[in-house]
């Protein structure tokens, strides 16, 4: 993990700890992925870490999206490859592919990304809700930050880490 992430979530940590976090209320913390063209974000605290792809195990009979199981420090953990996941075709891992290891309450699962952007942080006002398009509580979707520059698609870890196979 980057010593840049690790700060923020050490900064975050602290501040939620203080008896006045007031200020924080009206901002999320996030850090951003590209899978893709597209750019995606998950709450900053749902990450376990973030680390360079390293070997893992097919497990058969599972879906396609579903690349296998790696050990973690002697935890075996679920590889999902998010490209796959989200429909787009399978690309080769290069220099800029990671693992994000999120976690949800005892789920854990690793996620193949294309490219780590930043940790960022931006205000509730800032961010409308999902889509209409998209199927309200079933949807990954948590909902749309707006930035200058761009938009990007703010990920339910929960959702992300339901076992569907």
């Amino acid at each position: 993990m980057s010593d840049q992430l690790k700060d923020v979530i050490n900064k975050q940590q602290k501040q939620q700890n203080e008896p006045d976090n007031a200020h924080m209320d009206d901002v999320v913390q996030l850090v951003g992925f590209i899978i893709g063209e597209e750019e995606y974000a998950v709450p900053i605290l749902t990450i376990q870490e973030i680390i360079k792809p390293m070997p893992w195990t097919r497990v058969p009979q599972t879906p396609g999206y579903v690349l296998g199981v790696f050990n973690l420090r002697g935890s075996v953990i679920p590889l999902i490859d998010l490209r796959l996941k989200f429909g787009l075709p399978s690309k080769k891992q290069n220099e800029d592919t990671r693992f994000i290891v999120m976690k949800h309450g005892d789920d854990v699962a690793g996620f193949v990304i294309d490219r780590l952007t930043m940790a960022l942080r931006l205000k509730k006002s800032d961010i409308g809700p999902a889509p209409d398009t998209v199927d309200g509580d079933d949807t990954i979707i948590e909902g749309v930050g707006k930035r200058e520059t761009n938009i990007l698609t703010i990920l339910k870890v929960n959702k992300l880490l339901q076992r569907d196979f």
